[in-house]
């Protein structure tokens, strides 16, 4: 007799469906795994046997074969476990036959028989709901599985003998609940910043209209503490974009407690980090700091000292909003839309251009530097600012400048201006004015003649690529948003071009 349980494989945050085939007969007694596992799926006869005799159930004195069908398509993960522990207690008597028939089931065996959590509960149920299925998942991943839906019908037990109870109808399992973190009130604020107000406006449009921003300044000006400050004022996530994120941490098995928040992702990778660990890959191909940051900020510290290769993987990304991962047999793709955050030196020393300083390398310690950053990485980003040290005047002047609070309302009022012209032209649109495509921001950020007269003579002063010509316009239209102005103006274009002047010298200089 063959007992069938039906599981899932990642791919991606896609949710692929396997077939765990159990038969019990003749043979050399031993169990055999096949379907192309990985070492961890290899590794569940040991778990599965020590789990069942810790359950009270003896392995039978004969041949066990699990196959994992499709054998074609590669099985990765501990979450192997409970399907074919199910399926050999099925094929044993343990439970009746056809209970499994309804469910998808994943979760890991501790030796003592007790299912321990596992990432991807999330993805899995919703695969099993478009499927009409139930879920069997550890309790600890029941919070998390709860978010597929209302009528999805999900058991989470602590054990197989608590599974086995309720199949035999002496313990009934009740239906987990979904979780939410507690709205956080720790997060860093604006009103902390001294000074600096021309950084703090950049900030306020790049979270406005979700823009890429680097700010070049030395050491101790501020621009690690504007970086940290920038998700209080960022609006919370959306119900789908929620659902995204929340996926993409599943699968990396990075929701505690199953626990869902709408606060968005800021990831801050160390600048030796490598490309795998940037954009994803390794063992399973992983999402990466890049996925992990989807719908939220990557923010990247001292940005030169990142490798040149794992910078220029970012241009990928930021054009696409995807990062795909492709191995010799299969390909993944992962949601990365970013808004990258990044923060410089001058130079090596730090302090080029400061005053009453001379760099014992001269213009050489600045352009091999600022050479480190690829003019079409460079180029994807929006605002380009220069963050000077802060005086001793801004330091001891009286009062807390203006809180997070007041810039998180103006920001969420554009986000809405957004928000609804963009859902007026149609559904899949763009959530920002970042994010529209190059005929749709010359479509909505149409600007006046004398907008359209600077503009012209910008880009053939500064050489503005047909790149940079789409984003400066992007900018306008968000600052023309924080204005509450229907249309693009010339003051709303000068100032989006002045952001990226700096860029412009950077370029010239490296």
């Amino acid at each position: 007799m063959v007992s069938r349980v039906r599981t899932v494989a990642f791919q991606g945050i896609e949710a692929v469906p396997v077939d765990v085939q159990v038969m019990v007969g003749p043979g050399k007694v031993g169990m055999h795994i096949v379907g192309l596992p990985d070492k961890a799926v290899a590794e569940s006869r040991e778990r599965v046997q020590a789990a069942l005799h810790a359950s009270g159930l003896s392995m039978p004195p004969k041949k066990v074969t699990v196959n994992l069908a499709p054998a074609d398509l590669p099985k990765e993960g501990s979450h192997y476990d409970l399907p074919i522990a199910l399926g050999l207690m099925a094929s044993l008597g343990a439970i009746p036959g056809d209970a499994l028939a309804g469910y998808v089931v994943l979760g890991e065996l501790s030796l003592d028989g007790t299912i321990s959590g596992v990432a991807g509960a999330l993805p899995a149920a919703i695969g099993a709901n478009a499927e009409g299925k139930g879920l069997i998942c550890p309790a600890i991943s029941g919070p998390e599985a709860a978010w597929a839906g209302a009528d999805i019908d999900i058991l989470a037990p602590r054990s197989l003998i608590a599974m086995a109870n309720h199949f035999r109808g002496t313990q009934v399992l009740s239906r987990p609940q979904p979780s939410v973190h507690a709205p956080g009130t720790d997060l860093p604020d604006l009103a902390d910043i001294k000074g600096q107000e021309t950084a703090r406006r950049a900030l306020e449009v790049a979270a406005a209209g979700g823009h890429n921003l680097l700010m070049i300044g030395p050491p101790g000006s501020g621009k690690s503490m504007l970086a940290q400050r920038l998700p209080s004022i960022l609006p919370p996530l959306a119900p789908k974009e929620l659902l995204e994120v929340s996926m993409i941490a599943s699968i990396a098995g990075q929701l505690a407690g199953g626990k869902l928040t709408d606060r968005r992702p800021f990831r801050a990778p160390h600048h030796s980090a490598s490309m795998a660990a940037m954009v994803g890959g390794g063992t399973g191909a992983r999402p990466g700091e890049v996925s992990l940051a989807h719908n939220g900020v990557l923010f990247l510290d001292e940005f030169p000292e990142f490798s040149p290769q794992t910078l220029d993987a970012l241009r990928q990304p930021l054009e696409t909003g995807e990062c795909m991962i492709a191995r010799a047999n299969h390909r993944v793709t992962y949601p990365a839309r970013i808004q990258l955050v990044a923060a410089m030196n001058p130079c090596r020393c730090g302090m080029a251009g400061e005053p009453g300083y001379r760099c014992a390398r001269g213009q050489r310690c600045q352009s091999d530097y600022q050479a480190r950053i690829s003019g079409p990485l460079l180029d994807r980003i929006d605002l380009r600012i220069a963050v000077p040290a802060v005086s001793a005047g801004d330091l001891i002047r009286p009062g807390r400048a203006e809180p997070s609070a007041a810039v998180a309302a103006r920001v969420g009022k554009a986000r809405s201006a957004q928000q609804h012209r963009l859902a007026g032209l149609g559904p899949n649109m763009a959530q920002t004015n970042a994010h529209c495509s190059a005929a749709l921001i010359e479509k909505i950020a149409a600007p006046d003649a004398a907008g359209l007269s600077l503009l012209r003579d910008a880009s053939e002063k500064l050489g503005f690529s047909a790149r940079a010509y789409h984003r400066v316009l992007r900018v306008a239209r968000t600052l023309a948003d924080l204005d509450g102005a229907d249309g693009v103006g010339r003051i709303h274009l000068a100032e989006a071009i002045s952001y990226r002047m700096t860029g412009e010298r950077l370029a010239q200089a490296a």
